[in-house]
């Protein structure tokens, strides 16, 4: 039996981890994508208008390694949120981007550290995410959301966008994916202990944890 293509493997593994996804309640409607930059520099992403719970492979959207468009569905209008992530992020292998619903109610809130939106409340948070810097409300599709999200990734592989919703890049699909989640739950515990005294790690905590990945 002849082994799968790399490029068979990533259209694959992007269908299973949109489904993931979706199924889960993480995204909704035809909202967010997903995007994975293969060895040669080619990139395959979600296209527009796709449901992540129901991507077929052959319909994603390839990309040159320049950025041209060379086939599949018409791509998203968001595909430049993903070029800009993998630009800041040079070991970054595959990007994820959901309208989520804690993220995004975090993203509304007023009077939020701009350079570090959640607190360091678990060791998994600091471990996956590590900071979180929020970017600027911008009109979709406005091409100073992207100098924006790029300058916020160069210190950080997750950037939260005001209003809008988390972009995140991992070193593969599965730790995009699980980055991702992990900022989704730490939103919603951020978010049902709004109000209270909050007890986080401290920066000798966040310290040990970040010297260990």
């Amino acid at each position: 039996m002849a082994a799968l293509s790399e490029e068979t493997r990533t259209r694959d593994n992007i269908v299973r981890a949109g489904k993931s996804i979706f199924d889960r309640g993480l995204t909704f409607g035809s909202t967010g994508n997903i995007s994975v930059k293969m060895s040669d520099g080619r990139m395959l992403m979600t296209p527009t208008n796709a449901s992540l719970g129901s991507l077929v492979p052959e319909q994603l959207s390839l990309f040159s390694a320049e950025g041209v468009h060379l086939g599949g569905d018409k791509p998203t209008k968001e595909a430049f949120l993903h070029r800009c992530m993998y630009c800041a992020r040079q070991h970054g292998k595959a990007v994820v981007h959901l309208h989520s619903t804690y993220s995004v109610a975090v993203s509304i809130l007023k009077d939020v550290d701009e350079k570090d939106v959640l607190p360091p409340l678990t060791a998994y948070y600091v471990m996956r995410v590590g900071t979180l810097p929020l970017v600027p409300y911008f009109r979709p599709g406005d091409e100073k959301l992207a100098t924006a999200v790029q300058e916020a990734a160069a210190t950080s592989n997750a950037v939260l966008m005001a209003n809008h919703g988390p972009v995140v890049a991992g070193r593969s699909l599965e730790e995009a994916q699980y980055a991702t989640e992990e900022l989704e739950e730490t939103a919603k515990l951020f978010l049902m202990l709004h109000g209270r005294e909050l007890r986080p790690l401290s920066p000798t905590q966040r310290e040990e944890l970040t010297k260990s990945i």
